[in-house]
């Protein structure tokens, strides 16, 4: 219909967080909501969580069902692409939820599911940081280390569904035990896991006393906000642990540039959000130090700069493109 205005819902389904944001055709985030990804008593369905959080968002907005176009979900985990569901999910002990079938009955309209790395880097290509690249290789560093790559516009996608797992590269043959199974991944020492079993030795030795004041030797306390509060404290032994995970993930991206040569690097999640200066320079210098010089010359190294709205955002377009 000529003239009516078209409204989308992008959902971002974290481990901890759902974000929903409602834009316009523009694709202007028009109203937010965030909720915890677990009711209060640490439990709930799935699927109406994201119900919850879809329906007030839009109420926000003051948009009926009746007037969305569509909805775009961003998950972690296993998906299948073609059926809409999120096979596994193991962070969050969810398996076999038909995402897309289920919200398409609830609201009514066109549902699609995406990896939530893909759909970030989708959001920072269409409206962020990455605008206008040619190539857009997205590398996020946190638990785990996802990635994703937006080709001519589209998301590069495999026979399984997403593709671009660079935090399972290969980067020491005998390296330490990944959690895929597998030996000397990248995550193995460029994830904020993998830092943070480094900085809980750290304060164990008394080399870090900021940290350990602030969450002693347990690794599952120590986040990214937490190692630049210690840094910001004087641990420098935790910066320099920082330092060296940045420059293997530079090492990693050396090698993926060899292969996509890209015009556009894009850095995210909650590490680079919080050492935005320092990811950007060991990167870019590990990549000029290993990458031949006719594929690095020319890449413009950028931060994201949607937040925590990127991957919502990401989705929203997503399913606005019908992709």
């Amino acid at each position: 219909m000529p003239g009516k205005r078209c409204f989308w819902l992008g959902l971002d389904v974290g481990a901890t967080k759902i974000v929903a944001c409602v834009v316009d055709s523009d694709y202007r985030c028009i109203a937010r909501c965030k909720l915890r990804t677990r009711d209060d008593k640490g439990g709930g369905d799935p699927l109406d969580r994201m119900e919850k959080a879809a329906s007030e968002a839009l109420e926000e907005a003051g948009i009926s069902r009746k007037n969305l176009s569509g909805i775009g979900v961003g998950l972690c985990g296993m998906l299948d692409l073609d059926r809409g569901i999120l096979l596994e999910a193991p962070n969050l002990g969810w398996k076999k939820i038909r995402v897309a079938e289920t919200l398409r009955r609830r609201f009514g309209v066109p549902t699609v599911i995406a990896n939530d790395v893909d759909a970030g880097t989708y959001g920072e290509y269409r409206l962020g940081s990455a605008q206008k690249g040619r190539c857009v290789l997205g590398v996020f560093p946190g638990t785990g280390i996802g990635g994703a790559c937006v080709y001519m516009g589209r998301l590069i996608r495999g026979r399984v569904g997403s593709a671009m797992e660079i935090g399972h590269m290969p980067v020491e043959p005998d390296g330490l035990p990944c959690g895929c199974g597998k030996r000397g991944c990248l995550e193995t020492v460029a994830s904020r896991l993998a830092i943070a079993g480094q900085a809980a030795q750290a304060a164990y030795r008394g080399e870090a006393p900021c940290l350990l004041k602030l969450g002693g030797t347990d690794v599952a306390k120590i986040r990214s906000g937490m190692l630049a509060e210690s840094v910001r404290g004087g641990d420098r032994i935790i910066e320099e642990i920082i330092r060296g995970a940045a420059n293997w993930l530079g090492y990693a991206i050396a090698g993926v540039v060899h292969l996509l040569a890209p015009d556009v690097v894009l850095l995210g999640g909650g590490l680079v959000e919080e050492f935005p200066d320092l990811y950007l320079k060991e990167t870019v210098e590990a990549v000029k130090e290993r990458g031949l010089e006719v594929f690095v010359r020319g890449i413009r190294f950028c931060v994201a700069e949607l937040g925590g709205d990127a991957v919502a955002l990401g989705a929203a377009a997503l399913a606005a493109e019908g992709t």
